[in-house]
């Protein structure tokens, strides 16, 4: 199915070539040149990496036109691009993207991309060699997305990148640099409120008696446990479209409950808790809250509207 979408991308790419207009690189201080009709035109995938641009710009965001595609709730792994999103794509400025699996129609519309100017910045090249490989952890079950690659030589790499405020801040000053130096200073202002609540994180962390997540969903938050050496035990990896768990599954999460005596299990966003519960009813005291952590993955724009910033879902899931 990925290989028919993505030939049939190449088509509508071939299209789109002949229709897009050249769009060349602009900075933010355009309307202090004799480009004063013209802003920069940004786009973003996901939440995270809108709302860091977003902090960088400050009070020039209104000199940019900043996009997000994905911004109708749409999960990062199921989401399929559009003529409107490939065409943002092809004619932006600056492009500023996950670089994961489910980036690979990104890639093929930067082949053909009509702004020969512009600059892109992938979130997994800007990491480099802190990114980290997908894992199956004890009792986490099998998915289609793991036999897909079982036989392939080539490692995967876990693209949930965003759950780490740590990688936030090497990515903001990648924005930061790409955009111009003027925005330094934004960029270091936005840097310090991460670090205030990584602190809060760590500390949290250091006054726990507990340090294991018991996760009864797919689990995406691989960098942020990492960051505070927290232990985990999950239904799914972070990549699987799995949604029925096993009876094998169940019980071993439950057992952990027991064994671990944890309080809450945890499922992530938009989550209908039906594994949790079923969890729940299979331990022995079955009387655990379920909590929920918010990826980011689906963030609409509605809720930007609303004030959601990744700040303030960082602060609700500590």
């Amino acid at each position: 199915m990925k290989k028919l979408i993505m030939g049939s991308l190449a088509i509508l790419l071939g299209v789109l070539s002949i229709s897009i207009p050249f769009a060349g690189i602009h900075t933010a201080e355009a309307k202090t040149t004799e480009n004063t009709d013209k802003k920069l035109n940004i786009a973003t995938t996901i939440f995270p990496e809108y709302d860091w641009t977003r902090a960088i710009l400050g009070d020039r965001a209104d000199d940019v036109n900043l996009t997000m595609l994905l911004d109708n709730g749409t999960d990062l792994h199921s989401f399929q691009p559009a003529v409107k999103d490939i065409m943002k794509v092809s004619s932006c400025d600056l492009l500023i993207y996950v670089g994961g699996e489910s980036d690979q129609w990104i890639e093929d519309a930067l082949e053909s991309a009509q702004n020969k100017d512009m600059k892109t910045i992938n979130l997994m090249e800007v990491l480099g060699d802190s990114i980290k490989e997908e894992e199956t952890v004890e009792g986490m079950q099998e998915s289609e997305h793991d036999h897909d690659h079982e036989d392939e030589e080539e490692k995967e790499y876990d693209e949930h990148v965003w759950t780490s405020m740590r990688n936030a801040e090497v990515i903001c000053d990648a924005i930061a640099e790409t955009l111009k130096e003027i925005y330094q200073s934004n960029a270091e202002t936005y840097k310090e409120k991460l670090s205030v609540l990584d602190e809060a994180y760590q500390e949290t962390v250091n006054n726990a008696n507990q340090k294991t997540l018991v996760f009864a969903d797919r689990f995406p938050f691989r960098y942020l446990v990492d960051d505070y050496d927290l232990s985990y035990y999950a239904a799914f990896s972070g990549c699987s479209a799995e949604s029925e768990a096993s009876f094998k599954t169940v019980t071993f999460l439950a057992g952990k409950v027991d064994e671990l005596g944890v309080k809450s299990v945890l499922t992530m966003e938009k989550s209908d808790d039906r594994i949790a519960q079923t969890v729940i009813e299979n331990t022995k005291a079955k009387d655990q809250k379920i909590l929920q952590l918010n990826s980011m993955q689906s963030i609409t724009s509605e809720e930007i509207a609303d004030g959601a910033t990744y700040l303030s879902v960082m602060e609700d899931n500590l």
